[in-house]
């Protein structure tokens, strides 16, 4: 893959053509302690986490609403922490604060703001693909148009505006949250393998 392909704008018109994708493997709802002390070990065990959030929208002027929901993403398994059953505290901070393992996604330090107002701790070990890219020099720089550039292939945003406050997320909305962060650790990774990952030459 050429320095020039991967400087290239692809079109919208071009990213719709192609193949939809969506994450097929295990999903793991987060609703209580217990079942956090069942994910915890496995996440430890990664040197790359799928980092990413969703917030329930807001449609008044001025008003924004806390994340909803964090989706972390290992090698074979998706884990989405529901904030409306298990509110976002020091089991959680603890994971995104320690260094040792990459959380991957795009626009990951805004998400981490967003938590850091729920409580407060010091985040270690993020990293924005979108950063990586523009340092790149790349045009693509979102998750859907890096998956489009890097993998061939596309994947959804329609239920990106539903109600992620929701106690009850329809199968649709699972699958969504799954594919974003399972997605950003996928592109972490070919970035990496492309030499991406590093400071540019």
């Amino acid at each position: 893959m050429n320095q020039e392909y991967l400087r290239r704008r692809l079109s919208s018109d071009e990213i719709n053509a192609l193949p939809l994708r969506h994450y097929e493997g295990p999903i793991h709802l987060v609703r209580t302690e217990a079942q956090w002390r069942e994910a915890l070990p496995r996440l430890r065990e990664e040197r790359i986490i799928g980092f990413d959030t969703e917030t329930r929208p807001t449609f008044r002027k001025g008003r924004l609403n806390a994340p909803s929901l964090v989706q972390l993403a290992t090698a074979d398994a998706v884990f989405l922490v529901q904030l409306a059953w298990l509110p976002f505290g020091e089991y959680l901070a603890e994971l995104l604060a320690d260094e040792r393992r990459l959380k991957v996604g795009v626009g990951i330090g805004d998400d981490m703001r967003e938590l850091i107002k729920l409580h407060d701790f010091a985040p270690a070990g993020q990293v924005d693909l979108g950063q990586l890219a523009r340092a790149h020099h790349m045009n693509s720089q979102g998750l859907r148009t890096l998956a489009a550039h890097l993998f061939g292939w596309r994947i959804s945003k329609g239920p990106q505006c539903s109600n992620w406050g929701l106690m009850e997320l329809s199968q649709r909305q699972i699958v969504y949250a799954a594919t974003d962060a399972w997605v950003g650790r996928a592109l972490y990774l070919r970035m990496e393998e492309l030499g991406l990952t590093g400071e540019p030459a």
